[in-house]
């Protein structure tokens, strides 16, 4: 890491809450910190990374293997790749409310190592599969703090720290490099944590819904094992001349295939000179039952990521409403927005108040031209905006460009208006 080190390990004297403690700052605490789910990884030996989860299907559900599933690796690229396409903007507020944009570490928060479509989309990647995600922190030779480095859910457990008297005061990370246990505290890594029930980190959708995903996966390789062994015939051919030979059946076959398939005997008459009986193979209540059961498990992962059928490109999904723009609305307040204010608010402390750093939804939310153009209409008609403003937000240059003047003080037109 060239001009980049990373923070130095945690060091200081802690108290660390463990398995069966029962009350936080007095309170009772209904969920007693456990173990982190899974075994210790290390950065050295990262096998262990895709742990294999038992399912109920007999289908292992890894990272891999769960990604495998077209509509599961679908709904959470759409979540990650959209919420990576927003510019992450750092804002300062002042007292009267109004706020500037500034210029801060999230600016270029993968420092050498990611493009901020990059870093945002793994980390997004992380939360939706893993419902955690752990920033190291990046510091340059001078102590200034460049940027944040995403490190695998795996390879981070937190843990509760206590002072001496049992208050728990915030966590520490350990890490695990060369068989050695590494610890962080919160001022050298950042956890931006999913949906949860004990505060300490969030849960993975890998783990509680395992079953769901692999019955889907199971539901793959039934069909692979159909296609590749399955009875999958337009139709049986028989005959009441029990002493056709195999040979003249075979050579019956290929004449048969010869004059009734391609194009090119479409719509034209042909003649057999033998008494043949002709039985389609249609499918069965079965094999139709089997693919509904497919398209279920679609809805499963729709249901489970939050993501609408349609931009799953399930068969029979359609968008609904007005079109594509309320489907975007709708998946921006109940999936999107939920995501990204995890994601601001746990960021925004890391910068000094009162700046703050907030996604653009503008670019995702922009309507048609027509409808755009209405708007601005509107808005420079109740005095909202002025024509510069509205150009602006067109990427157009300003209408009321300053007038020049030469060294006598008088004015100067462009080059395309002399003359």
């Amino acid at each position: 890491m060239t001009g980049v080190r990373v923070a130095k390990p945690y060091t200081g004297t802690v108290v660390i809450k463990r398995a069966g403690a029962s009350s936080i700052d007095g309170y009772f605490n209904p969920y007693p910190i456990q173990p982190h789910y899974g075994p210790q990884m290390s950065i050295q030996n990262p096998s262990g990374w895709l742990s294999m989860q038992a399912t109920g299907a007999g289908v292992p559900v890894t990272e891999e293997s769960a990604l495998g599933s077209t509509a599961f690796f679908r709904g959470v690229s759409v979540i990650a790749s959209t919420i990576a396409t927003l510019p992450l903007k750092s804002y300062r507020t002042a007292s009267d409310g109004a706020r500037d944009q500034v210029p801060s570490v999230f600016d270029n928060p993968g420092a050498q190592f990611f493009t901020p479509f990059e870093w945002t989309e793994l980390i997004m990647v992380h939360l939706v599969m893993h419902g955690n995600a752990y920033l190291l922190h990046l510091y340059s030779p001078s102590g200034t703090l460049v940027g944040f480095f995403p490190l695998h859910p795996k390879l981070v457990h937190p843990e509760w720290v206590c002072d001496e008297t049992g208050k728990i005061v915030g966590k520490r990370f350990k890490t695990n490099v060369d068989g050695l246990d590494t610890y962080y505290d919160e001022s050298q890594m950042t956890q931006i944590m999913g949906l949860g029930c004990d505060g300490l980190r969030g849960l993975s959708i890998l783990t509680l819904a395992r079953n769901a995903i692999g019955t889907g996966l199971a539901g793959d390789l039934a069909a692979a094992r159909m296609f590749a062994s399955g009875m999958l015939i337009g139709g049986l051919v028989t005959t009441d001349d029990e002493s056709l030979s195999k040979e003249d059946g075979q050579a019956l076959i290929a004449d048969l295939k010869a004059r009734l398939t391609g194009s090119n005997n479409a719509g034209d008459i042909a003649l057999v000179n033998a008494s043949l009986k002709f039985s389609p193979w249609t499918m069965s209540a079965e094999d139709a039952q089997f693919l509904e059961s497919r398209q279920y498990q679609v809805e499963e992962i729709s249901r489970l990521l939050g993501v609408p059928k349609v931009l799953l490109a399930e068969d029979g999904a359609s968008s609904w409403g007005t079109g594509i723009g309320q489907l975007l609305s709708y998946m921006q307040k109940t999936t999107l927005v939920p995501w990204t204010e995890r994601f601001q608010q746990r960021l925004s402390r890391l910068l000094a108040a009162p700046r703050h750093v907030e996604f653009d939804y503008a670019g995702l939310l922009r309507g048609t031209p027509m409808e755009q153009t209405q708007l601005l209409a509107a808005q420079l008609a109740a005095g909202i905006i002025d024509t510069d403003e509205a150009r602006a937000s067109l990427n157009l240059p300003p209408k009321t460009a300053a007038i020049a003047v030469d060294a006598t003080g008088t004015p100067t037109l462009p080059a395309t208006q002399e003359n």
